[in-house]
């Protein structure tokens, strides 16, 4: 089957947190259908790693970088090392994200708030500034997508820093939609809800975990990684060429309680 307008060829996408979980996944997602892809995040050999298996099952051009999106010295090298060995930055997949103290605001300290807003939202500010930048210089575009989370618009108790840096999230993607739309940049977000990552596998698998999916998910099941890859394509891709600021939620149902 012919659809070109999901074709990525020449296209060279940055997925930050991509190493593992939904970054991974969304890597994957963008490799299979020909992007170059760039897979970032603070550990540098799983990068290499991912890069390395990513490429020999797709035969695309990878590159593996270690940065951290709350320091903005790295976010440049990263950009400028792109630059460098590509030549241009098409995608960018702001996944990078943690889930941060889970306490009631009332224990919470300044460094709780800080790290979760600083790594969730900040870093996609300040990635985003620098890679529009450079996308609004070469004139042709681009796309930027926000991984933000269903705790933008569901209520998690004890993480008020991770549920106000996602909300955040989705109302920076809309501004930046807003001011970008002359550049021919279209900026949109996913929210993902509970999807069976590495990090979460031995939780769910409790009985806490069975009950939670149980009684909060009305398919009554996890997301697998691969339910991310479609709708990255689509967001990446000429076939969204009219979206932009759209908020996609992807969590079985979870948020229609």
């Amino acid at each position: 089957m012919n659809l070109p307008y999901f074709d990525l060829t020449g296209k060279v996408a940055i997925v930050t947190g991509g190493a593992t979980g939904i970054g991974r996944g969304i890597a994957e997602g963008l490799a299979d259908v020909a992007a170059e892809i760039v897979i970032t995040s603070r550990n540098l050999e799983k990068c290499e790693g991912a890069c390395e298996e990513i490429s020999k099952r797709t035969g695309v051009k990878t590159l593996a970088h270690r940065c951290d999106v709350t320091n903005k010295d790295e976010i440049h090298a990263l950009v400028e090392d792109v630059l460098k060995e590509f030549g241009h930055i098409d995608i960018l997949v702001n996944n990078a994200g943690i889930g941060g103290s889970e306490k009631p605001i009332l224990e919470m300290v300044e460094e709780d708030w800080n790290n979760a807003i600083d790594t969730n939202l900040k870093g996609v500010f300040t990635l985003s500034q620098a890679v529009a930048r450079e996308m609004r210089e070469r004139g042709k575009g681009g796309k930027v997508i926000n991984v933000a989370s269903i705790g933008a618009i569901v209520v998690f108790p004890n993480m008020s820093a991770y549920c106000a840096s996602k909300g955040g999230c989705v109302q920076l993607t809309k501004v930046m939609a807003l001011e970008w739309a002359r550049y021919n940049i279209q900026v949109n977000a996913i929210l993902p809800g509970y999807f069976n990552t590495p990090l979460n596998k031995d939780f769910f698998s409790t009985d806490v975990g069975k009950k939670i999916i149980k009684q909060q998910i009305p398919m009554r099941r996890l997301a697998q990684i691969e339910e991310i890859k479609g709708v990255a394509i689509l967001l990446a891709s000429e076939a969204s060429s009219f979206m932009t600021g759209s908020a996609i939620v992807i969590d079985g149902g979870h948020s229609c309680w």
